[in-house]
């Protein structure tokens, strides 16, 4: 699990990696093949197992190089499954906004079912997270729908990435669904075919030749559409310039919510002993007492900062508090 850069996420989570799409602007893979050493000897390895069928890969461990240096991508921008990352997530207690595979599209055509079921049951053993996917294989997400393989959880988003208006997006009612436009290659005249629950929007980056530079009038536009609609709009930081006093950052409320697991809040927690209220001990004061000069404090139980602020009000007023233990 990695700290994230990008802007709309906490963590980055890439247990499938590569891609065939073929994008010419793909800054995933630029990334990969900086950080893949020697493609060609690596494949030689039979660390890295292929399946000669379909052409894919799997790497049950790191790939340790004989002078002790992890490769991160050593099938190159190939697909691959690193089965040895599918239980990160649960590495990260308190609850965050992950981003699956920004390495990779898990929902392309040439991944297996196999492949994307093993990371769904990691999403559903570690509900604490918020999980986001995003594909440009839209059609994907409906034949696991209609085959009942998609989860529809509140903690799970399906985004589609579009880049040109007419492109195929995935927006079924009964899921949390987003759109992402970057990078922002045309005007997007009509959106009515893009009902969402959350729009990303993003100029491309990079030095590529042919770069395409949005105009403000396009993003007014798309920004528009989803005011009426009532969906939240997020710019990434490639607009900022741009858009100026107009730039916003939103998110929709079920991505601003986070969870903590519960051993970790088992951990982390206590319950007032006067109002039932929960809250992080950081946050309690907790009432200690001694039997005996000289003697170590004892824990006795913790109290709100509300229901201490009445305890303390009773003793300096020198009244008998009645205060209900729960």
């Amino acid at each position: 699990m990695n700290k994230s850069k990008i802007d709309w996420t906490d963590y980055t989570w890439n247990p499938v990696t590569g891609c065939l799409h073929g994008c010419p602007y793909c800054f995933a893979r630029r990334q990969s093949l900086r950080f893949s050493g020697d493609i060609r000897l690596n494949l030689m390895d039979l660390r890295c197992k292929k399946d000669e069928a379909s052409g894919l890969y799997v790497l049950d461990k790191p790939f340790i190089t004989r002078e002790n240096r992890s490769i991160s991508y050593p099938c190159g921008f190939a697909p691959t499954l690193h089965e040895y990352r599918l239980d990160w997530p649960g590495q990260v207690k308190n609850g965050a906004n992950i981003f699956v595979c920004s390495m990779a599209d898990l929902f392309g055509d040439w991944v297996p079912d196999e492949w994307i079921q093993k990371v769904f049951e990691t999403c559903e053993k570690y509900p604490q997270h918020n999980y986001m996917f995003l594909t440009k294989s839209p059609a994907r997400y409906s034949a696991l729908a209609n085959a009942g393989k998609l989860p529809a959880k509140d903690n799970m988003w399906y985004g589609t990435s579009v880049t040109n208006p007419g492109m195929p997006a995935f927006g079924l009612m009964s899921y949390n669904t987003f759109v992402s436009i970057e990078p922002l290659l045309a005007p997007f005249p009509d959106l009515h075919g893009y009902p969402f629950n959350w729009a990303i929007i993003g100029a491309e980056t990079g030095r590529r030749k042919g770069k395409v530079v949005p105009q403000k009038a396009w993003i007014r536009d798309i920004v528009n559409h989803y005011r009426k609609t009532g969906s939240p709009i997020f710019m990434k930081e490639s607009l900022r310039e741009l858009m100026g006093d107009e730039f916003v950052q939103e998110f929709p409320p079920g991505l601003l919510r986070k969870e903590i697991s519960p051993k970790l809040k088992e951990k982390l927690w206590e319950t007032c002993k006067f109002c039932g209220a929960e809250k992080p001990k950081k946050e309690m004061i907790a009432l200690l007492y001694r039997t005996k000069r000289g003697e170590g404090a004892k824990h006795l139980v913790y109290a709100c900062p509300e229901c201490f602020e009445g305890i303390q009000h009773c003793m300096v007023s020198d009244k008998i508090c009645e205060i209900r233990e729960v």
